[in-house]
């Protein structure tokens, strides 16, 4: 699908304002990803929306993940742990995602999306344990916790960082800049595995999304700085993330039930 130029130049925008929000909470990207595509440049297909956000947040988390790992922000046993139970849960969930209906799926996520705000703002003052790591004692619950996450990812086109954020905290109880940076190596893994299964139907518009990673690229290490100096400001970053869920949640919820009542 061809857009005009205007619309990639949005999508620019658009990414620039993902990669801040990924740098700076490891997650919200892409639930402003799908947003911003459908609302903003304007995708007209929310199926072409999901798969093609679905690439360009894996690629600006990874990024993202580059500059969280240098700090040391990343537990990597937690997040091998955790990607790798949830890759054939995105894998399930993309297949399942495509046969529902576009603005039904756009509902459901937002819905899905004011659970795990008031679930985040009531965790808000809770510190976590730097020390925390992926023990036998704690395997179990991760992989649940990974390989739900992942369901959810695939099943609504996301990256799934914010839920893998409050994931990892519940599963280990580590500290959420340490999530953060955890979340993003799940985020690139669950990302690209729902991307390929959208791609295999056609529903990914590769020259939007590189433009989109673009923008993310600089958005992203901005964010990164942020939120490292956030992280010394109890409740801080916990709340902005809830925040964050709710605006975009409500947003989603007014735009799709105008669409739905209209059709």
């Amino acid at each position: 699908m061809l857009l005009e130029p205007l619309q990639y130049a949005l999508g620019a925008l658009s990414g620039g304002l993902v990669g801040f929000t990924l740098g700076l909470f490891g997650g919200g990207g892409s639930i402003l990803a799908v947003p911003l595509m459908v609302y903003v440049v304007g995708v007209p297909n929310p199926h072409l929306a999901i798969g093609t956000s679905a690439f360009a947040v894996a690629a600006n988390a990874f990024t993202n993940m580059l500059s969280h790992a240098k700090a040391g922000h990343v537990k990597w046993r937690c997040a091998g742990i955790y990607s790798v139970a949830g890759i054939l849960g995105a894998f399930v969930g993309s297949t399942l995602g495509k046969m529902i209906d576009g603005q039904k799926l756009l509902i459901l996520f937002s819905l899905l999306m004011l659970v795990v705000g008031v679930l985040m703002f009531k965790r808000r003052g809770a510190e976590g344990n730097p020390g925390a790591q992926c023990s036998r004692e704690n395997a179990p619950k991760v992989v649940g916790f990974g390989g739900l996450t992942g369901i959810f990812s695939g099943f609504f086109g996301i990256g799934g960082g914010f839920l893998i954020v409050p994931g990892l905290i519940a599963s280990t109880g580590m500290p959420i800049l340490f999530a953060i940076g955890s979340s993003l190596v799940a985020v690139t893994a669950f990302g690209l595995t729902t991307a390929l299964n959208y791609a295999l139907s056609g529903y990914v518009d590769w020259l939007l999304a590189l433009v989109f990673v673009g923008g993310g690229v600089l958005g992203g290490l901005l964010g990164g700085l942020l939120a490292a100096n956030l992280s010394a400001r109890k409740g801080m970053l916990n709340s902005l993330f809830a925040g964050l869920i709710f605006v975009v949640a409500a947003y989603m919820l007014y735009r799709s039930s105008g669409t739905l009542l209209s059709s």
